[in-house]
């Protein structure tokens, strides 16, 4: 091989060829020589700058725009959200409303039964129509006087329920508060459920007359008054007093008046005798049973309802609520089967009842336990609170004062003992669970304060009743009955009836009666 040939040989083993520089350049172009931009190119010579400008904007504004809507929706969400549950509130406290105004068939059914034949059309008649007083009486001034803006002891404001503004019932505006014609009619319960405890206790022998006056004022008046310093914002609540359903506002209220007004009547004829406490046995413990058995389902709709919203709350009181009167109803059978030697029926049913008002008050804020005890203890109470009201003749026929009073008291009490919760109102934490005595005195000075103020209006009013009405009825009239003496009827017409036997031996013959002919004595 020739010296030139070998030159050109090495020549090329030095350089790469040129056909590889191409290569290169093709599969690594600058990024605006590159042939994929060229349609792009084309299109952006059609558009002048300005419009080429305009293409973030609109980015920007399709951005901003989808965030507004966004945020709107966000905001329509949280406003439908709100709007539900104050229908589900509303709807929840109108069912409760309905429970505790369906309780005046147990309290009629109750009474009527606990009580002689002879008096069932007159109880039956006082239990239906305090519902229909306490809605009038509360409506004109009793809602105005418990929730009405005014001072610590009395509200005032929107009488006969004429404001629209919730302010001056204190409440929220809807949703985030009850509508005022749901709270008034919530609260109309309650105090038709004071004036009815009134009724079972002054049963078979006060006038009816005076029994609607009184009913009158304690739903206008007495009633409101007390309720304001608890649950209307008033000088107790201030200072952290805590009853959660009226086992004080409601239940020792209306105990209170009961025990003014039959310590004025004074007893039944032949209830107390030659020193002997005299049985006087109900004419049906039937229907007794089926009242107790009605109060205790609408009894959940007085604890759980005056949560006032339907919350998580709800069940956990319905529980604690039924714990309390199924130890109650058991507590009271043995005590009274030990001391007496037989499950007295009227017991059992008295025992659930005073479960039942004894967890009123701390229902929202003991343990499950707590609740137990609370309800065994007022069954045990009720069996012996009954004994000493019949010793120091108290005549309660249907034990009332015991159920409502006596554990309207421990229950106000056990808040002071058992709360494990504390909450923005001021309720201190339960003596046993290391609360001190604060809650507890708080709880007395409530009880001694209500307990005083009820029973000195209640005490003005009987008084002015029995001169100027005149309180009770004729003792010939309560011999043959208040269905007659009162209302000429009878529940049961054509049966045998005691009257029978003791107007005839003791008073004679009555004309246009059916105690003409002696036919036996009532069982």
């Amino acid at each position: 091989m020739s010296r030139r040939t070998l030159e050109k040989s090495f020549d090329r083993k030095k350089s790469p060829p040129k056909t590889r520089q191409v290569d290169l350049q093709r599969f690594s172009p600058s990024f605006g020589d590159s042939p994929y931009f060229d349609p792009l190119k084309t299109i952006a010579k059609s558009f002048s700058p300005y419009w080429l400008a305009c293409i973030p904007l609109t980015a920007i504004i399709v951005v901003v725009w989808n965030t507004a809507a966004v945020a709107q929706t966000e905001a329509v969400d949280a406003d439908a959200i709100a709007q539900l549950q104050g229908t589900l509130n509303a709807i929840w406290v109108l069912i409760a409303a309905i429970l505790v105004i369906f309780m005046n068939a147990g309290f009629g059914m109750l009474e009527t039964g606990f009580c002689r034949q002879k008096n069932a059309v007159n109880i039956l008649a006082k239990n239906l129509i305090v519902f229909a007083l306490a809605t009038i009486a509360f409506w004109a001034i009793g809602f105005s006087f418990m929730f009405g803006t005014g001072n610590g002891l009395i509200g005032a404001g929107g009488f006969f329920l004429t404001s629209t503004d919730p302010g001056t019932y204190g409440l929220d505006p809807f949703p985030e508060g009850l509508p005022i014609s749901l709270y008034f009619l919530f609260q109309a319960a309650f105090a038709g459920t004071a004036a009815t405890i009134v009724s079972g206790a002054v049963a078979e022998r006060i006038r009816f007359v005076d029994f609607l006056v009184f009913s009158l004022l304690i739903t206008g008046i007495s009633y409101p008054i007390t309720g304001h310093w608890i649950w209307g914002g008033g000088w107790l609540s201030e200072m952290g007093f805590s009853d959660f359903a009226g086992s004080t506002v409601v239940h020792s209220v209306g105990g209170w008046a009961a025990l003014m007004g039959a310590a004025f009547l004074g007893p039944r004829e032949g209830k107390y005798r030659d020193g002997q406490i005299n049985a006087i046995p109900g004419h049906n413990m039937s229907i007794a049973t089926l009242g107790c058995l009605i109060l205790w389902i609408g009894w959940f709709g007085f604890n759980p309802g005056s949560e006032l919203a339907a919350t998580e709350n709800v069940p956990y009181i319905a529980v604690t609520t039924n714990l309390a009167a199924a130890a109650g109803g058991i507590s009271a059978t043995i005590t009274s089967w030990t001391k007496d030697g037989k499950p007295d029926l009227s017991m059992i049913i008295n025992g659930i009842l005073a479960g039942l008002v004894a967890i009123t008050a701390p229902c929202n804020a003991v343990s499950y336990l707590s609740a137990i005890i609370i309800g065994l203890i007022g069954g045990i109470i009720v069996v012996f609170a009954v004994s000493f009201f019949d010793n120091i003749h108290i005549d309660d026929p249907v034990g009332a004062i015991s159920v409502h009073l006596v554990n309207g008291i421990w229950g106000t009490i056990a808040v002071g003992i058992f709360t494990f919760t504390e909450n923005d109102a001021g309720q201190r934490l339960g003596l046993i669970y290391g609360g001190g005595v604060g809650q507890l005195g708080i709880q007395l000075l409530g009880i001694l304060c209500v307990g005083g103020f009820t029973v000195f209006f209640s005490s003005l009013v009987w008084l002015a009743l029995k001169a100027t009405l005149g309180l009770r009825v004729h003792p010939e009239e309560e011999i043959h009955g208040l269905d007659i003496s009162e209302h000429g009827m009878e529940a049961y017409s054509g049966f045998v009836k005691e009257s029978d036997v003791l107007t005839s031996s003791s008073f004679g013959s009555v004309s246009g009666s059916t105690a003409d002919i002696p036919r036996g004595s009532e069982v």
